[in-house]
């Protein structure tokens, strides 16, 4: 309305000017309409201009003295004269020295005047006074769309000044009125939220509906893991700062294995045991544990494999099903979002975190891959060519490409003359040097050799087993087979470890491929240990200390051997748990934390604290023990 009533008053004045202008204009018109005024001239004038033509042409003047009299008046009192007089005419002679007298018609007394000796004519003034017109210039008027669209724009001018005061009142009651309902609708609305909430109670069926909702479902679960992930942060916000000594600094000095967490969930775990474990090299708090069937319930899946959060560890992160026993299982090295795993039926399946429970992609059930058990999983290569390969007690090994499950990229069958009722060879377990180019690899059979094998056929040897060199040392199947990670400056890659069910862990030195036996050699283990009561399920060099690794057994204990330090005895002998057999072992990568998988379907955290730190001169010490070895083994052979 404000702006209404502006271009109101913008026209008015507008129209007034306009008319101010005209009127101006008007009276300009009129005043160069009127005659100009008339030269004053009279008789005696024209006379002179005749006399001043005649003298030029050389004849002679009608007159040579003009007279000019002027009349006196005389005053009332008759004692002085006021006498004025103008010249109202000039005399012109042929010579200059014509006299031209003067008489006061009055007085008689002559005047004398001035003889003009050329003719002289002045002319008369007139008084005239300029008009200037102020006219504005012509201002260029803009219509906008809004103006061109108003109803009525073209009748402005005929709105009185009453009509427009009673329009802007009342858009100015509009207004008000309208304030004043949203002032009444905020005060409603604040009143409202001062008054306690009244909730209607869901029905059961109503809630059951809400619970089942997969939307509900997933909401619960997502926020469920931040809260627990939270509330389990392991700061203390009550520790003191003023004492000046750490309370648990007698826990940290010196040798100690500490607990950090144990993953188990009744309805999952129980009557299960745990098959495999690993660690995640992209994720550091994710452990993934698989699982073998419940023979007491047969309705569950008979595979699990399982994602624990170190950060929330009463609950599991991800649940996977599988149709068999998944009995290995690992994390992909170069894709996050990947689980792979074997099972007891033969097939490699893998299961994508982003994904639902079951597998994305699995191996067919035939004759093209696996048809016995697969106890061993490994990857090799890099990111941007990387294998998977698969072992079975069925003698066979399988390398895959993940994108391409279908059928294997390579089948080795691996067999030896040397055995009595079949040729086919039960792996059990299998290792590669810490080489990603590395062709050849060891495995670990049911019957307790070891043996070296090529993947592809090479100068001096063909694909499949070596039978010449057999590993020969353990008196029972072998359960774990491990070789040294490279790092530091000491290569060691060439030693492996060994663990079996004749209670012993035994130390290798791989022997070359490059040079292959030409006859049947039997080669012997460096060391054997053999301080533990129980079956050994599973032993691994620790990725950051070059000297010491981890064994575990079927009476529950988990040692910590150094070999800088002894060779006899174990660093660290820890009990885990009630007394269960531990059947798998893994480091994390920094070499600090170990994964034990129980047989009472428990997942066990330690902490192994300053002893996996290595001092400077480990990897001297260790090359001089394990030179002390090969001595003493060569002197016992002898």
């Amino acid at each position: 309305m404000d702006r209404r009533k502006e271009e109101l008053e913008k026209k008015r004045a507008k129209l007034a000017e306009l008319r101010r202008a005209r009127e101006e204009r008007k009276h300009i018109q009129e005043a160069q309409r009127l005659p100009p005024p008339p030269l004053i001239s009279t008789n005696r004038d024209r006379k002179a201009i005749d006399d001043l033509v005649s003298m030029v042409l050389g004849e002679q003047p009608s007159s040579t003295a003009i007279t000019t009299t002027s009349s006196s008046d005389h005053g009332s009192d008759g004692g002085s004269d006021n006498v004025s007089s103008r010249p109202t005419s000039a005399s012109f002679s042929s010579s200059p020295d014509t006299p031209i007298t003067s008489t006061d018609t009055g007085t008689g007394h002559p005047f004398p005047c001035q003889v003009l000796a050329t003719p002289q004519y002045v002319p008369e003034l007139n008084e005239f006074q300029a008009i200037i017109a102020d006219i504005p210039p012509l201002e260029q008027l803009v219509l906008s769309k809004e103006i061109q669209t108003l109803e009525g724009s073209l009748h402005i001018s005929a709105l009185s000044e009453e009509e427009i005061r009673n329009q802007v009142l009342a858009e100015y009651e509009q207004k008000e009125k309208e304030r004043q309902a949203q002032l009444a609708e905020e005060r409603r609305i604040a009143e409202e939220k001062k008054k306690p909430k009244e909730y209607r109670a869901l029905s059961e069926e109503e809630a059951s509906q809400i619970v089942d909702l997969p939307d509900f479902v997933e909401f619960v679960d997502t926020t469920s893991r931040i809260m627990e992930r939270a509330l389990n942060e392991p700061y203390d916000f009550m520790k003191d700062y003023t004492l000046g000594v750490d309370v648990d600094s007698d826990e940290k000095v010196g040798k100690r294995v500490k607990l950090v967490c144990d993953f188990w969930d009744e309805k999952l775990c129980k009557n299960r045991s745990v098959t495999g474990v690993d660690w995640s090299a992209k994720f550091p708090d994710y452990v993934v544990a698989s699982y073998n069937k419940n023979v007491m319930a047969v309705n569950e899946p008979d595979g699990l494999s399982v994602i624990w959060n170190l950060q929330a560890p009463e609950k599991p992160e991800y649940v996977f099903h599988c149709q068999s026993d998944v009995l290995s299982v690992m994390f992909s090295k170069f894709h996050s979002h990947y689980v792979i795993g074997g099972t007891y039926s033969g097939q490699v399946v893998l299961w994508d975190t982003r994904a639902k429970s079951l597998p994305v992609l699995k191996t067919p059930l035939s004759a093209g891959g696996h048809t016995h058990p697969i106890y061993s999983l490994d990857m090799i290569g890099s990111q941007d060519a990387h294998t998977l390969i698969s072992a079975s007690t069925d003698g066979s090994v399988c390398s895959w490409q993940l994108d391409m499950l279908a059928q294997p990229q390579e089948y080795l069958e691996l067999q030896h003359s040397a055995h009595n009722k079949t040729e086919e060879v039960a792996i059990t377990c299998k290792g590669f040097p810490d080489d990603h180019a590395s062709t050849s690899f060891w495995i670990g059979t049911e019957e307790g050799n070891i043996y070296q094998a090529n993947r592809f056929d090479r100068a001096g040897s063909k694909a499949g087993i070596n039978p010449h060199d057999i590993y020969r040392g353990h008196y029972g199947a072998i359960t774990g087979l491990h070789f040294h990670p490279r790092f530091g400056p000491i290569d060691f890659s060439d030693l492996f470890l060994t663990s079996s069910v004749d209670w012993t862990v035994k130390l290798w030195n791989a022997k070359s491929t490059s040079k292959p036996s030409s006859e049947l050699a039997y080669i012997h283990p460096l060391h054997s240990f053999e301080d533990a009561d129980d079956y050994i399920y599973d032993v691994k060099w620790s990725p950051s200390h070059p000297a010491l690794f981890a064994s575990i057994d079927g009476a529950g204990q988990f040692d910590l051997w150094n070999l800088n330090a002894d060779t006899e005895e174990p660093l660290i002998s820890t009990p885990v748990g009630p007394g269960n057999a531990l059947n798998k072992l893994a480091w994390d990568a920094e070499g600090r934390k170990t994964a034990i998988g129980s047989s009472d379907g428990k997942v066990y955290i330690h902490d192994i604290g300053e002893i996996a730190t290595p001092k400077p001169d480990e990897w001297d010490i260790l090359q001089k023990t394990i030179m002390n070895m090969k001595d003493n083994h060569d002197h016992d052979r002898k």
